[in-house]
C-alpha cells in the first residue's frame, strides 16, 4: 500500500555530516555550495528514513511511545526546515530573474 522511504535513491547515501552547520563545515572544508546542499539534503532524507523506521518499530511493540514521538517530531522539523530552503530558493530565483540585465 505505502512505499518505504527505504526506496527512495540518494545520490550521496554514503556520505553524511556529523556537523551541526552544514554550511559553516562547507566554507572550512572548500566544499561547494551544490555538495553541501546535496549533504543537507541527504540528512533530511535519513532523518525521515529513521522516523519511519522508530514508527514500524513502533507498530511492532519493539519501541516505546517517547521514542517514536521524539523521532517524529525531529522529521517534522527537519521537513519544515526543508520547505523554508526551498521556498528561500525560489525566492533568490525570482529575484534574479527580475533583474535587468
Amino acid at each position: 500500500m505505502t512505499r518505504a522511504l527505504g526506496a527512495v535513491d540518494t545520490e550521496n547515501s554514503a556520505s553524511s555530516s556529523a556537523a551541526t552547520m552544514p554550511g559553516a563545515a562547507g566554507a572550512a572544508n572548500g566544499m561547494s555550495f551544490a555538495s553541501v546542499m546535496g549533504n543537507m539534503a541527504s540528512d533530511a532524507v535519513n532523518s525521515l528514513k529513521g522516523a519511519e523506521s522508530m514508527s514500524f518499530a513502533g507498530i511492532k511493540g519493539t519501541a516505546t511511545t517517547r521514542e517514536v514521538v521524539d523521532s517524529m517530531l525531529q522529521a517534522e522539523q527537519t521537513l519544515q526546515t526543508a520547505i523554508a530552503i526551498r521556498d528561500k530558493v525560489v525566492s533568490a530565483f525570482l529575484e534574479v530573474t527580475k533583474m535587468q540585465m
